[in-house]
C-alpha cells in the first residue's frame, strides 16, 4: 500500500485538520464529535441542510459545506457511517431555527444512524425531516442497502436543495423538492481498479488485468457484471442505456449530465467519456442543458467513472444555477 498518510487510524482526523486550514473562510471543523459546519452558521431563519457519510468519497460531503449548499456534514471513518452523536451535534450546530433537512444516502448504517440522530434532535426541540437518496440503477439490493444505493445523484440533490434553503424555502418545501429531485435522477458506475481502505491495506476487491466491473458501488460493492475491458464507446453505452431505460428518459427531455471520476480517472479520460455521452444523448433527442464533470463522488483511488442524469425543468435549472460557494463547487458568488 502506497499512500500519503502517517497512521491509518488517524487519516480522517488529519484530513479534517487540513481541510479546516485550507478553507477557514468557508467552514469550521469540530473534532469531538467530528462534523463540518459552514463558517457563517447557523444562519438565522434558514432551513439547515445536513448530510454526511463515510469518508473516502471526497469531496462528498464536507467539500459541499458552504453558502448555497450544505450547512453541515458528518464524516464517518473511511467507508463507515457517521455515528448518531456526530449527526446530532451537526444538526445542533447548523440549526437556525427553521428546522433541519437530512439528506441521507441509502445505506443501512447511514439510514439507522441518521434516524437515531433525528429522533434525538427532535427531543432537543428541532423539527427534522429526512429524505433518502437512492439513484443507483445498477442494483435493487446489496449487502449495504435495503433498496438502491445513493451515489452521484447525491451531489445534485445537495446543490439544488441547498439553493432552495438559501433563498428561504421552508422545511416542508425543501423536503418536497428533495423528494422531487430524487425521483428524477439516476446513476450508474463502473470500475477498472479497486480503492484501498487505509486501515485494511489492500484493495477492496480484485479485478484481472483485462477486467472491469459494471455497476460497481462506491464502496466496492459488486455490480451487474464483470466483463473484459472495452473501448470507451462501449463503456459509456453500458452505463447510459440502463439509466435511460429506468426512469425512463425520452426524446425532448432536458437533462443535467454529470460525468464523475471515481477518484483515479484522469480528466483526459473523463472528458472523452463525457463527449461520448453527450453524443449518444443527442442521438436520442435528449437535450443536455447543464453539465458537471470531475471527481465529486469518489471511492478513494478507484479508477472508474459514473454517469448521472437528472431530468430538468425551469425551476431546477434556476436552483442549479444559483450562487454556491463551497470548497468543491463555486459559481456566481
Amino acid at each position: 500500500m502506497k499512500k500519503i498518510i502517517n497512521d491509518p487510524s488517524t487519516v480522517v482526523a488529519e484530513a479534517l485538520r487540513g481541510m479546516a486550514a485550507a478553507h477557514p473562510d468557508l467552514l469550521r471543523v469540530h473534532t469531538d464529535p467530528a462534523f463540518i459546519v459552514r463558517a457563517d452558521g447557523p444562519v438565522a431563519g434558514k432551513v439547515a441542510v445536513v448530510s454526511g457519510g463515510g469518508s473516502g468519497h471526497e469531496p462528498l460531503h464536507g467539500g459541499f459545506v458552504g453558502m448555497g449548499m450544505l450547512d453541515a456534514a458528518c464524516p464517518g471513518a473511511v467507508f463507515t457511517s457517521p455515528t448518531p452523536d456526530q449527526v446530532q451535534a451537526a444538526i445542533a450546530a447548523a440549526d437556525g431555527g427553521a428546522g433541519a433537512l437530512l439528506l441521507v444516502k441509502n445505506y443501512t448504517g447511514d439510514v439507522l444512524n441518521f434516524e437515531t440522530a433525528a429522533e434525538l434532535a427532535v427531543i432537543d426541540g428541532t423539527e427534522v425531516r429526512t429524505v433518502l437518496i437512492d439513484d443507483d440503477v445498477a442494483v435493487q439490493d446489496s449487502l449495504y442497502t435495503a433498496g438502491r444505493r445513493g451515489v452521484g445523484g447525491t451531489v445534485l440533490v445537495e446543490k439544488i436543495v441547498g439553493a432552495a434553503a438559501e433563498r428561504g424555502d421552508d422545511l416542508a418545501g425543501c423536503e418536497a423538492l428533495a423528494r422531487r429531485v430524487v425521483g428524477q435522477v439516476r446513476s450508474m458506475g463502473l470500475a477498472l481498479t479497486a480503492g484501498t481502505v487505509p486501515h485494511v491495506g489492500e484493495p477492496s476487491f480484485t479485478l484481472g488485468a483485462d477486467e472491469m466491473e459494471i455497476g460497481i458501488g462506491i464502496h466496492g460493492e459488486p455490480g451487474r457484471a464483470r466483463v473484459s475491458v472495452e473501448p470507451a464507446d462501449v463503456m459509456v453505452r453500458r452505463l447510459l442505456d440502463p439509466i435511460l431505460a429506468d426512469l425512463p428518459f425520452g426524446k425532448g427531455d432536458r437533462v443535467l449530465l454529470f460525468t464523475n471520476s471515481m477518484g483515479g480517472t484522469p480528466l483526459i479520460e473523463l472528458y472523452l467519456a463525457h463527449g461520448i455521452a453527450e453524443r449518444l444523448l443527442a442521438e436520442r433527442g435528449i437535450v443536455v442543458e447543464r453539465r458537471l464533470v470531475g471527481p465529486y463522488t469518489t471511492s478513494l483511488e478507484m479508477q472508474g467513472m459514473s454517469l448521472t442524469l437528472l431530468r430538468l425543468d425551469d425551476e431546477l435549472i434556476e436552483l442549479w444555477d444559483a450562487p454556491v460557494r463551497t470548497p468543491a463547487l463555486r459559481w456566481g458568488a
